[in-house]
């Protein structure tokens, strides 16, 4: 069956426009930054134009039509060729086995790999830049059409690496492109983004989100129960949907209301030090936080009872607590001030 990566891209056609533009023009920019949330289609649609650009078909002849005359060399990867098989990542090492496609990210290699002494647990660091990005950059790509290094949460580049990674994008090798991910674009060094062509990627549709989980195994009236939580990811929408993640969140959502209505401040500062600790869950904790007192607040208006207010206040500071985690607050201080604010209503 045919894996063209692009075609699987769901409701994001202002961001396939500019990329089916770029391939169809033969300009397609050395770095590009796709922005969005997470969940929406910019890996996919990364791994697919870097599917394109290694494809064995497209830009050559395309064989002859029914009609006997050549076809049109596709825009877009065939999905079929040697090339767009190996570009497509595979599941147990996330990463695709195609020699010019190279995938960075945050402890997606072990320490050895990318000669550190310990593994990477903050950032992307400099040792794998230099290993993946610096030392394979200087040569031309192994088989000859493109070299792609797709960087994942560009965001978490450490200032070294950023700035190890500025000097390839200021001076690219030829045939040699960049696509960095992120959900958050404002935490890169501006020299970084001035240096890439941004691409962005909306938050997907409702209908979409429960369409696409029940295509990965999500019981249907379930996606699209969940869809409506999403925020428009995919990604979110499964995390909302496993047993396992909503016994996750509803313990937090208990042990957060309880510490707001405790009569000490032990039970804030408890969780407060547990958040540090599960760090990537604590954005979908929190937003089931906002979500949950945002429901309480709207039965409380509707029964008519005085303390509706406070409850929307209150989860108006969960929202504002995840803007922060967003920013890369500190996940500790963020949670601590989030709940020393509700006890305060």
């Amino acid at each position: 069956m045919a894996s063209d990566l692009l075609s699987q891209v769901r409701a994001q056609e202002p961001a396939l426009r500019t990329i089916d533009w770029a391939l169809e023009s033969g300009r397609v920019h050395h770095a590009y930054l796709f922005v969005g949330p997470d969940g929406v289609g910019k890996e996919l649609a990364a791994f697919g134009l870097a599917q394109a650009l290694v494809c064995e078909r497209r830009g050559g002849d395309a064989g002859p039509s029914l009609f006997g005359a050549a076809e049109k060399p596709p825009v877009r990867a065939c999905g079929t060729c040697s090339a767009c098989t190996r570009t497509v990542p595979r599941e147990d090492i996330r990463r695709p086995l195609h020699p010019d496609v190279v995938v960075v990210e945050r402890g997606l290699y072990s320490a050895q790999q990318i000669g550190r002494d310990s593994d990477e647990k903050q950032d992307i660091s400099i040792h794998q830049v230099r290993k993946l990005v610096l030392a394979r950059g200087a040569f031309a790509p192994h088989e000859g059409r493109a070299k792609v290094f797709v960087i994942r949460r560009a965001e978490e580049l450490n200032l070294s690496a950023a700035n190890a990674l500025l000097k390839t994008l200021e001076e690219p090798g030829e045939r040699t492109h960049f696509i960095l991910l992120s959900s958050q674009p404002e935490a890169l060094l501006p020299t970084i983004l001035s240096r890439t062509q941004r691409v962005r990627f909306a938050p997907l549709p409702d209908d979409v989100v429960a369409d696409l989980l029940a295509a990965q195994g999500v019981e249907a009236a379930r996606a699209k129960d969940v869809a409506r939580l999403a925020g428009g990811s995919v990604e979110n929408g499964m995390l909302l949907a496993d047993p396992d993640e909503s016994e996750r969140r509803e313990r937090f959502v208990e042990g957060a209301l309880a510490a707001t209505a405790a009569p000490t401040i032990e039970a804030v500062l408890a969780l407060a030090e547990s958040a540090k600790k599960d760090k990537d869950h604590l954005p979908s904790n929190v937003a089931a936080l906002a979500s949950a007192l945002a429901a309480r607040a709207a039965d409380s208006a509707r029964a008519g009872r005085p303390d509706a207010e406070a409850l929307a206040i209150r989860g108006g500071f969960a929202l504002t607590a995840l803007e922060h985690l967003a920013a890369n607050g500190a996940a500790q201080l963020v949670i601590e001030a989030m709940l020393m604010r509700m006890r305060a209503v």
